[in-house]
């Protein structure tokens, strides 16, 4: 048996895994860059441990599958995967923050022209997955007898190769299921991508982890979010702080060189921001810069 990866015994310092590859790798991926904890070596090198541009912060890269038992056993004190993940291994972690990314289904599915209507139509079925803890589980509670078929990929094509007579699998926009003629039965759980953290850990490396946590957030919070900036006329004030709500309404300043001026600042819904410049500068408003926001601390 090969031994733990050692980890630096410093309760300022803590290990974070993530995602080595996998549907949600990538974005777990930006948002380490984006929060200010930067790959020191950029990134490039495939590594199991990386640097970070913080002494304090190293990145453990896993198998998302494996990342509950590492948080859990403590081989690393935080952790980033999908909470189907965690629910699968059935760890005993603590999920600290919900990342809104990953977003994906997990259902039960038959094939389109299958007679199966409910899941009590497959009691004493064979049914393939990649997720045979959640799948025995769901079954079992419904009062369905089930044999799982435990498989490591490719699951929509088992029941055509008659290896199954239904599927438990993710699906996010329905594509593939429908690709492989495939419907959906029942829908088990909703997944997205969680940080989650090792009990432990929590107690006795507290402050550090509430330093991750802060940074992570601070990326979400400032998701879909950009920054408004404009000089207005005294006189056309109220009409743009009508229009301008922002976070906690916009920010009012004056103008050094025109005592006629003020400058306004808000942060507002990047979705927004087509239809407000036209409505901002029919109040009065000019000179308008839109900026993106990397981070919002609240």
């Amino acid at each position: 048996m090969s031994k733990p990866v050692s980890r630096n015994p410093d309760p300022a310092f803590i290990r974070l895994a993530i995602p080595n590859k996998g549907r949600i790798a990538g974005p777990v991926h930006e948002l380490i860059e984006k929060s200010g904890l930067h790959l020191a070596d950029g990134g490039g090198e495939r590594r199991l441990i990386a640097r970070t541009r913080d002494p304090h912060v190293e990145i453990l890269f896993a198998r998302p599958i494996d990342i509950p038992e590492y948080v859990a056993t403590g081989v690393a004190d935080l952790g980033i995967t999908g909470k189907d993940m965690v629910l699968e291994r059935g760890s005993e972690v603590k999920e600290l923050l919900d990342l809104q990314t990953g977003r994906a289904t997990l259902v039960v599915a038959v094939p389109e022209e299958s007679a199966v209507e409910s899941i009590t139509d497959l009691d004493g079925a064979r049914v393939a997955t990649e997720f045979p803890g959640i799948t025995r589980a769901f079954f079992a509670e419904h009062g369905v007898a089930v044999t799982v078929v435990t498989v490591g990929g490719a699951c929509e094509a088992t029941p055509h190769l008659g290896i199954a007579d239904a599927i438990v699998d993710l699906t996010s926009s329905g594509t593939t299921l429908r690709t492989n003629h495939l419907r959906v039965v029942r829908e088990i759980l909703t997944s997205t991508t969680i940080l989650v953290a090792n009990p432990r850990s929590l107690e006795i490396r507290h402050e550090k982890i509430d330093e991750v946590v802060l940074a992570l957030d601070s990326v979400l919070q400032a998701k879909g979010q950009c920054y408004l900036m404009m000089n207005v006329h005294r006189s056309a004030l109220a009409g743009v702080r009508e229009i301008l709500p922002g976070l906690s309404g916009p920010t009012v300043m004056d103008v050094a060189s025109d005592e006629n001026l003020v400058a306004v600042h808000a942060v507002v819904n990047e979705e927004r921001v087509y239809q407000l410049i036209n409505q901002l500068k029919r109040a009065g408003a000019k000179d308008i810069l839109v900026m993106p926001i990397e981070r919002i601390i609240r």
